[in-house]
């Protein structure tokens, strides 16, 4: 039997599971939405057990995206499958340069997904990242140069028990999420509540979210139209600078990624300018993977501050000690400074205890 294209199966086209019915991965979709917005973030890594939604979540943002590739980069891919390649033998021979596209120009206006990124070699994730914040691929072989647009989503995933990533391209990521296995009964719950009415009827699942992913398509749009317009003023840059400061990273490449996530995140809302409360919204983010060991976590350092400020406050609206009120303090000192027995006190170091759940610290 001869095959034709009459007697070939052909395979249905995959139905995604929608973006809007994911279920408690608010922080994910919002870094999701935030690079789809701005690519020149440099992408999101996502580190999480197996089975929270990484690759479901990627897959549900792509379908977002109008006529936009989803390409997966898998991990025995070699250099020139992920950049391309040029043809020598054709320019020596006719003088014109052909172009051997990789999955970088396949992904361009997609997404790009390198599933475990932490198992991918080096010097691939390096190529990955460039191209991904400057939106450009360089070719260049036996001195021959070509350079091609390849803007895309990248979105990389990592399972922590699988090996750590190192802290140099852990860096070159713009944002990341840390997701943990939900323990919440009525959450987990609702998961599998959702996820078995996609596995039944996907199509009545879509139809459910079908307003609410057209709305959100308009807006993507919307958003990316309107990035350009947005500026930041010198109280911005400021706060900015202050976060990554108190963060303790290196460089100042988390202070750039925060200001286009929040320019981004401005876009999203509708807003006209970038705010010092768009900063705040997307400041984990960005600073997260990025945090030394010696630095506070956010949540901690915002309640240092507002508790060294309400003791501030307190003591200025206490009055001065009376004269009887100092003696008799003094006397008191000098009568436990003679009890027999006491003891001086001796100051002992403390260490700092990390907060659980998010990214392990860089080492400083």
């Amino acid at each position: 039997m001869t095959l034709t294209a009459a007697n070939l199966v052909q395979t249905p086209p995959r139905v995604v599971f929608p973006f809007t019915a994911l279920v408690g991965q608010q922080s994910l979709q919002q870094a999701l939405l935030l690079v789809a917005i701005d690519p020149s973030i440099g992408g999101l890594l996502i580190s999480g057990p197996r089975g929270t939604a990484k690759s479901t979540a990627a897959r549900a943002l792509a379908a977002l995206l109008p006529d936009a590739p989803f390409v997966t980069l898998p991990l025995s891919a070699s250099l020139e499958q992920v950049v391309g390649s040029l043809s020598v033998e054709d320019a020596l021979r006719d003088g014109t340069l052909r172009l051997s596209p990789g999955l970088v120009a396949r992904a361009h206006l997609g997404l790009l997904y390198v599933d475990e990124a932490n198992l991918l070699p080096d010097a691939l994730v390096d190529a990955l990242l460039d191209v991904a914040a400057s939106g450009v691929n360089t070719l260049e072989r036996d001195g021959i140069s070509q350079q091609h647009a390849a803007s895309f989503v990248l979105v990389g995933t990592m399972n922590p028990e699988e090996g750590d990533i190192r802290p140099q391209l852990l860096d070159r990521f713009g944002l990341s999420v840390r997701l943990d296995n939900p323990l919440d009964l009525e959450l987990r719950h609702s998961i599998l509540r959702t996820r078995l009415m996609f596995d039944d009827n996907p199509e009545a699942l879509l139809a459910q979210h079908a307003a609410a992913l057209a709305a959100l398509v308009t807006k993507l749009a919307q958003a990316r139209a309107a990035l350009p317009s947005l500026h930041w003023s010198d109280a911005v840059l400021t706060h900015v600078a202050q976060l990554a400061l108190a963060a303790g990273v290196d460089g100042v490449r988390a202070d750039l990624v925060m200001l286009r996530a929040a320019r981004a995140y401005a876009a999203l809302q509708g807003s006209l300018e970038v705010s010092l409360q768009d900063v705040d919204a997307v400041a984990e983010l960005a600073l997260a993977h990025r945090r030394s060991e010696n630095a506070p976590p956010a949540s901690q350092t915002e309640k240092s501050q507002s508790s060294t400020s309400a003791v501030k406050t307190t003591a200025e609206k206490l009055p001065p000690p009376s004269n009887d009120i100092a003696a008799n303090s003094t006397q008191s000192d000098a009568n436990a400074a003679g009890d027999w027995g006491a003891m001086a006190p001796t100051p002992s170091a403390t260490r700092r205890v990390t907060t659980i759940g998010v990214w392990p610290a860089k080492k400083a």
